[in-house]
């Protein structure tokens, strides 16, 4: 993916550093077990639960979106849905 990126080598460590700058620990407490057909991926959900997150934007929406356990304020979207304004 890095090879279409438009930003240099150095322009995207320096935007990762002042991502990591504004993120914050969050421990997860609790394990939700949405049910996710690949097991591997509950910690989406998770993860998103813990952070209070919105949303998860991700190509792979299929498994995340046929779950047992719903979180209907948790929108899950691929990015160019994000980015047409859902």
């Amino acid at each position: 993916m890095l090879d279409i990126c438009p930003l240099t080598s150095k322009e995207t460590l320096e935007l990762l550093h002042s991502f990591c700058n504004v993120c914050r620990w969050v421990p997860i407490y609790h394990l939700w077990r949405p049910n996710i057909i690949h097991e591997g991926d509950n910690f989406l959900i998770e993860l998103a639960l813990a952070g209070n997150a919105t949303h998860i934007i991700t190509n792979n929406i299929r498994d995340l979106l046929n779950v047992e356990l719903k979180f209907p304020n948790l929108k899950i979207l691929i990015p160019e849905t994000l980015l047409q304004g859902e």
